[in-house]
């Protein structure tokens, strides 16, 4: 087969709120969100214009997540007692919204521009292909392939994630379709698959920049990555429709992951875009990056 096409310009995949979220201002290195209920101030260093709307808006917030100078720690400030989560939804998906540790609250809403193409992509592919969702986190991802008919397996070394994860799926009322929920680290999973002569139809790689499994294997993004993407396009079978590649990382760029992916899936053709995902402000004139991705498709 041909080398897969890569797109001569990036894109920028902007979410646009819905009615669980919406991002209501931005700037002055902080956003201003909403989660259902709740109104969030959490920090963001790239937001370098002025904020918008009123002071009073902002101090009107439910809960402010301070940071410290290590990444991703601080502490939330609450006006009175926060919920311990509370349920949200996106389409057919139900999951519930929680205040972590590391300023997310379980998920990443800015992932809803490839759950809406994850979506379209599985509906448009019949059947009930096989999709691996590696580094799947609270499983929003996976629920949606679910909900549009996939066979799903998926992969996070974070047993309270895993479940959440399933907690998400018996709330969403798919907890009776076909998905696996499993514990382990991506990279021995796929390994395994790999040894196995395991495949499927459809790989989403979400990785950290840096993570641990569950038995104090290291993650590191720049140096782990390139085999871990090989190892994923072993086993994507003949009938393979897509593997998307996303990446929270500052030295990173769509442009680097859609060159990784070809070189992983050099005989499959098809056609790589790459860009951003990027939340769209309220009054939809601005936009923050949150991170990157590469995704092939046949």
């Amino acid at each position: 087969m041909t080398k897969p096409l890569i797109a001569a310009a990036p894109q920028a995949m902007r979410t646009k709120g819905w009615s669980d979220y919406a991002l209501l201002d931005s700037g002055g290195g902080r956003k201003l969100e909403r989660y259902g209920p709740h109104k969030v101030v959490r920090p963001e260093p790239q937001c370098l214009w002025s904020p918008r709307l009123p002071t009073a808006e902002w101090e009107s917030a439910d809960a402010v997540f301070d940071p410290t100078d290590e990444e991703d720690a601080g502490r939330w400030r609450f006006k009175g007692r926060p919920q311990e989560r509370w349920p949200l939804a996106w389409g057919q998906v139900r999951f519930h919204g929680r205040f972590t540790a590391f300023r997310h609250l379980a998920f990443f809403p800015e992932q809803a521009a490839n759950w809406a193409w994850l979506d379209e992509t599985v509906r448009r592919a019949g059947g009930q292909p096989r999709v691996l969702n590696l580094f799947g986190y609270t499983g929003v991802a996976s629920l949606a392939m679910a909900a549009a008919g996939a066979a799903v397996t998926h992969v996070d070394a974070s047993k309270k994630a895993v479940a959440w994860a399933r907690e998400n799926a018996e709330l969403s009322g798919l907890a009776d379709r076909p998905i696996r929920w499993i514990t382990e680290d991506a990279r021995k999973y796929v390994q395994r698959e790999a040894r196995r002569g395991s495949r499927y139809e459809g790989i989403i790689l979400d990785p950290p920049k840096y993570g641990r499994g569950p038995g104090g294997e290291v993650w590191r993004l720049f140096e782990d990555l390139p085999e871990l993407a090989r190892l994923c396009g072993e086993i994507l079978s003949e009938n393979s429709k897509f593997l998307i590649l996303n990446a929270y990382a500052e030295r990173i760029s769509g442009a680097a992951l859609a060159g990784l992916l070809a070189e992983v899936l050099a005989d499959r053709g098809g056609r790589i875009e790459w860009g951003e995902l990027a939340l769209e402000e309220a009054r939809g004139d601005r936009a923050i990056g949150m991170s990157f991705f590469a995704r092939w498709s046949a």
